[in-house]
Order: C-alpha cells, then structure tokens, then sequence
C-alpha cells in the first residue's frame, strides 16, 4: 500500500464513520466499517513509511583481502574482492 492509497482510506473511513448519516445502508454499521477502514489506512500508512525510510535504500558493501604466499615461487599473491552484502 502506498502513501496515497493508506490516506484515501483514511478519508474514506472518516467519511463513513462522522459525516454520513446513520441509516443510510440498511442493515449496515457504517460507523464501524468507516473505523476499520481509517485503521487500516493508518496501519498501511506506518507500514509505508518505514519501508521508504532512507537507510532502506543503501546498499551495503563488503571489502574482503586475502594473501598467500605460492610455496613453489614463494611470490606473495593478494586477492581483494568486494560485494554487495544481502541482510
């Protein structure tokens, strides 16, 4: 769920919830089903947040040096490699 969306439902279930009038949907609680929508646009719009939070974005490099002497030559042989690190 995006940011949009999250406060559309906000909208939406602050509109059913206060500003329709009771009744209007026979056998329906309006009331609560604008309650839970403005729930779920609250829960959706945290959840949003935090997942474009920037320390999300980064991505992480690890740098690794490894050196070997050849016992044939005894010539110093260094390998660097450097990759991205997966959480």
């Amino acid at each position: 769920m995006r940011i949009g969306s999250a406060i559309f439902l906000i909208a939406i279930g602050a509109i059913l919830a206060w500003a329709v009038a009771p009744g209007l949907i026979p056998n329906v609680n309006q009331a609560m089903i604008g309650y839970i929508l403005m729930a779920v646009g609250v829960i959706g719009l945290i959840a949003s947040l935090v997942l474009a939070s920037p320390g999300r974005g980064r991505s992480r490099r690890v740098s690794e040096s490894r050196t070997v002497v050849d016992p044939n030559t005894g010539e110093t042989i260094t390998r660097n490699e450097s990759r991205d690190a997966s959480l």
